[in-house]
Parts: C-alpha cells; structure tokens; sequence
C-alpha cells in the first residue's frame, strides 16, 4: 500500500511516494529554462505538482497515465498544497497495486449488481422486464456496468460510480412514483437503468479517466441508442410505440438543448428521469467538492464551473478551529534583537532633537522661524 495519500499530505514536509500522472506539461520559466507542471492523483484526490530544476533528465522518462514514484516537499500555494519535485521516476506496473491510484465507490460493486438485477427482477411489464434482463445479461456489457465511472469528472468520477448512480436513481424513482400517481413505475425505471448505459463505451477507465474514441465521436445517448436497437431485434414482440418512449427517455435525460439532449422531456416519465438525474448528480457533486477541497484556510471551497459556485463547508464553518500562532522565524528574531537591544526595564531613549532645515535657519527677524523653534520643530543654529 503507497503512502501517503493525496489527502495524508502535509506542509513543509518531504515525501517519497507514488501517483498517477493525470496531465504533464512542459514549460518555460522567464529566463528561458524548461519546468515541469504535473497533475498527480491517487485515489483520494489530485495534487499539482512542479519540477522546476534538472528537468533536462526525466522529460522524456514518463508521460501522461504512467505511474511515477516522486521525492519532493509539499508546500502551500495559493492556499492549496503543492508539490515540488527533486526526484521523479516511471514505475513499472509490477510494483504498484492498482486499487491504491483510483477513486472507487465505497460499495462493493458486485453487492450493488445484485441489487440492481432484483430491481429490474421486480418490474411488471413484460416487454420492459424483457429488454432489461437482455442488456445485463450481456457479459460485456454487465462487466463493463460494475466497474463504470458515471462520468469523467463531474459526478460519480470513480470505479462503479455509474452503478451507484442508477441504484441512487432507482430509490428516487420509488419514492417519487409513488407521490405521483400518473408515473408509470416500469417505465421510470427502465429510464432509470438506460439512461447512461452508453457510458459503459463512452468512456475509457482502465487508467484514469478519458473518453473513448467513440464516446468523443457520438456520445453515450447516440451509443445507447444502438445498444438498445441491438437487444430488441431479438424482441420482436415489444411494442414499438413503448420502444419510443424508451428511446426518448434516453434522448431527453438531459433536459435542456443547450444540455446536449436533442429532444426535451415531452411526457412525465421523461420530465422526472432529467429531474431525479439532475438533482443526484449535483448532490454528489458537491459531496465531493466539499470532501475533496484542499483549501488550507476558510471555509469555502474552490469555484467549481459546473455547480456555477463554491460550497460552504458546513462543518468547518459551524465548528471553526482557532487559528494556530505564527511561528517566530530565525531572521524575525534577528530583525528583534537588532532593533531594539534594550532591557525590558530599561526607561525609553530619549527623542533625539529635530534636525536643522536650512530653510528654516534663524535669519534676522524671522517670524515664521522663531515661531517653529518655540514649538520645538526645530532647533535655533549655534554659534561658533
């Protein structure tokens, strides 16, 4: 097991441990010279890190997804930590364990599969239950749902978080078309289990997190589509105006154009899959915006694009701890005992007198400087 982890780190201290590297890039400092700007991972969060000497020696030593053990000092730099490297090398996949660079849900994924399969074991309708039961009894396509990211950075980023997406949804489903008398239960959920199950190709995560060459080329609502096609033509009988409003459930989850749904939701079945999708995915983004923060001070989190604000960190903000002293340093001691040298209980210097300004020097009758030197900013000019 590496340490420490990302969230272990701590200022003004030197390690030697192992990431994952999530984005390399080489750049100039002012004067010319090369520097490394690097994104570090493990499974608990992402560290910036830079290496700004001997930089010459290791360019071309690692790239992006390879996984590198690093000797460095963590600091803090705009109120975030740093790490600035002395000493980088590749790491052969022989000498890490894989579960120690990458963020997975906490449940265990083939408990949260059992679920899911006495989820979709209960629904009534036929045709619905049928084409269920024949997208995840698909080996590929069940081994790929396990261990899916729900996306690649916004929610649900780590190994089977799209699992835990959809049960998340399905309990909302439950709960939602049972206030809602209008809602079909069957076909909520069988949006529920579709809605994101292009995903599974979309998206690459057997090292980090990416998007597959199809994903960046039609997405995972056009890959569901097929997905969906495929399994039905072995499903003659299922009702094609039911295969509608599946497919349109798929089409519309998003909820908006500008969103990347071709179509808005346009029956309720649809409008509460966006909705219940909606709200899940923005409860655990900023769930993880709050946990993963790595602000040092206050209690807010960084600026996060996609939830448009920063998060309040309740629990800092409601149990603030005091602030610790600031360490006295060697030279602020020095600065001290050169400007004042002076014994506690020794009375104040005196005030040395104010100098003599040649414009002010006593000239004959010179009112305005005999009224300076009677208040005592200056001082009259002694004969010799």
């Amino acid at each position: 097991m590496k340490s420490p982890y990302v969230n272990q780190l701590e200022a003004n201290r030197v390690i030697q441990t192992s990431f994952l590297v999530h984005s390399k890039e080489i750049r100039q400092k002012k004067g010319g010279e090369l520097y490394l700007s690097l994104l570090l991972a493990d499974r608990t969060g992402e560290l910036d890190a830079k290496m700004w000497d001997n930089v010459g020696d290791v360019l071309d030593a690692f790239e992006r997804d390879d996984f590198v053990q690093v000797k460095g000092i963590v600091q803090i730099f705009h109120n975030k930590p740093q790490l600035t490297i002395h000493k980088v090398r590749r790491m052969d996949e022989s000498e890490i364990e894989v579960t120690d660079y990458f963020p997975a849900s906490k449940r265990d994924p083939e408990e949260m599969w059992r679920e899911l399969r006495a989820i979709v074991a209960a629904i009534v309708n036929p045709h619905l239950k049928g084409l269920l039961d024949a997208m995840l009894d698909d080996e590929d396509i069940a081994r790929r749902y396990r261990r899916a990211p729900a996306a690649k950075q916004i929610h649900h980023a780590f190994l089977g978080g799209l699992l835990e997406h959809v049960l998340s949804l399905c309990g909302l489903a439950k709960a939602t078309a049972a206030h809602y008398p209008n809602v079909d239960y069957d076909l909520l959920i069988t949006g529920v289990v579709l809605h994101d199950i292009g995903k599974i190709y979309e998206l690459n995560y057997e090292r980090g997190f990416s998007y597959s060459n199809e994903g960046q080329l039609i997405g995972h609502m056009s890959i569901a589509m097929r997905m969906v096609g495929e399994k039905l033509r072995n499903l003659p009988d299922f009702p094609p105006l039911v295969r509608t409003l599946v497919e349109h459930m798929i089409l519309s989850h998003h909820g908006k154009l500008e969103y990347g749904s071709p179509k808005v939701p346009q029956f309720p079945e649809a409008l509460l899959l966006h909705y219940l999708d909606d709200m899940d995915s923005k409860m655990e983004c900023m769930r993880a915006l709050i946990e993963n923060d790595r602000q040092v001070d206050g209690c807010f989190t960084t600026y996060h694009s996609a939830l448009e604000r920063a998060a309040l960190k309740k629990d800092r903000y409601l149990h603030p701890q005091a602030p610790e002293p600031k360490p006295e340093t060697k030279l602020e001691t020095k600065l001290e005992a050169k400007t004042d040298s002076r014994p506690a209980s020794a009375p104040p210097a005196p005030r040395p007198p104010a100098p003599e300004h040649p414009v002010f020097a006593a000239k004959g009758n010179n009112l305005l400087a005999e009224k300076l030197m009677q208040a005592g900013l200056v001082r009259p000019k002694q004969e010799n």
